[in-house]
């Protein structure tokens, strides 16, 4: 098992929605940086876990948990002309975006960067890392026992 951390918009998708409709699975389109998709299409698996993270907020930070529900596949808003994220070069028969679908474990309380940064036991984690921008990224599994037993 892998884990991972995985920034949304709140207005767009937040842990809100998601723990809204637990059983449902969440498409995660719109990644169209090529490291974040390239996690997503060669090295996510289906039971990994991951924290969401509200990004592009007045309060962003760790918001809840979520599982990789499927195995990569195409990300459909790329096909999609009134998506946002349509790719008009991107070819149904070889799709340059991929996405993974996500499912609700649990919501969490907020907890800051701010927060995290007060923990030298996470100072090593890449979203806190200056100019890091990816909307996906690894987390060790150290950071991870550490966020789950004693942050969250």
């Amino acid at each position: 098992m892998r884990y991972w951390l995985m920034k949304s918009e709140p207005d767009e998708v937040g842990i809100a929605h998601l723990a809204a409709n637990p059983d449902a699975l969440f498409e995660w389109t719109g990644v169209r940086n090529y490291q974040a998709r390239n996690f997503m299409r060669d090295d996510m698996q289906p039971g990994d876990l991951l924290l969401f993270w509200h990004s592009s907020c007045p309060e962003p930070g760790i918001a809840g948990i979520a599982e990789v529900a499927s195995a990569a596949h195409a990300d459909s808003s790329q096909f999609d002309p009134a998506s946002p994220y349509h790719d008009p070069k991107s070819d149904p028969a070889k799709p340059r975006w991929q996405c993974v679908d996500v499912r609700f474990v649990r919501q969490t309380r907020l907890v800051s960067p701010q927060e995290l940064r007060q923990h030298p036991q996470l100072e090593e984690m890449t979203v806190l890392k200056r100019g890091n921008r990816l909307s996906i990224t690894p987390v060790t599994e150290a950071e991870w026992a550490y966020l789950t037993q004693v942050v969250l």
